[in-house]
């Protein structure tokens, strides 16, 4: 049976995010551990604004549960969202499966450091794909779309006929729109038409299928 409504967020504005728009087309090397990056005032804002959305939802469509990324970003705007919202503490699961895509070696690099530090990895990425290119040390989407097949298999009976809210990334929310919508793996690039993902939007799927994707009008 499984779920019968998912909700996806993904989180606020974060650090990472705001550093990377202020640099532009210039290099950038950002410090900071990606599970360690957390929302900017705005961010903070943001997830207040999804809480509150969240309130004016029909009982039918409040979430029931929560399944969070381990990254302190999703976490923070979870728990902002929820202060905002103002409903007592619903069940919480920290879920590995719902971390960002991998970068690997990228980690820490905008796309104008990478360049001039990785010619020849990003020549790479041009020619297989963007969903199919796999940093060294990191994740493709098609590896995020594995982990969610087996988070979505654990959700089908550890959150069967209840409402689901999922706290995540833009990889996760893409590669969910690609699982729950049944297409063959072969067309995953098909999905990247539909980035980006923006902070804190809203995507809904239920019984019928997708209900609403990438939606910021509580913005």
């Amino acid at each position: 049976m499984g779920p019968t409504r998912i909700m996806a967020v993904r989180h606020g504005e974060s650090e990472a995010n705001l550093a990377h728009r202020e640099a532009g087309s210039a290099p950038l090397v950002y410090e900071r551990g990606d599970d360690e990056v957390t929302l900017t005032d705005l961010g903070r804002a943001q997830a207040a604004a999804f809480g509150r959305s969240l309130a004016g939802l029909p009982a039918a469509e409040t979430p029931e549960v929560v399944w969070c990324s381990p990254y302190l970003r999703a976490l923070d705007t979870w728990r902002v969202a929820l202060r905002a919202w103002g409903a007592g503490p619903l069940p919480l699961t920290v879920d590995r499966r719902l971390r960002d895509q991998e970068a690997g070696a990228f980690a820490r690099y905008n796309v104008a450091a990478i360049r001039e530090r990785f010619p020849e990895e990003m020549a790479r990425r041009e020619a297989e794909g963007a969903y199919a290119f796999r940093p060294p040390g990191g994740e493709s989407l098609a590896d995020v779309v594995v982990r969610l097949r087996d988070l979505l298999a654990d959700l089908r009976e550890r959150a069967a006929g209840r409402r689901v809210l999922i706290v995540a990334h833009d990889s996760v929310v893409l590669g969910l729109r690609h699982v729950l919508g049944g297409g063959p793996d072969a067309d995953l690039g098909a999905v990247l038409k539909f980035a980006p993902v923006l902070n804190a939007s809203v995507s809904v799927w239920d019984g019928s299928g997708l209900v609403r994707f990438n939606d910021v009008g509580h913005l």
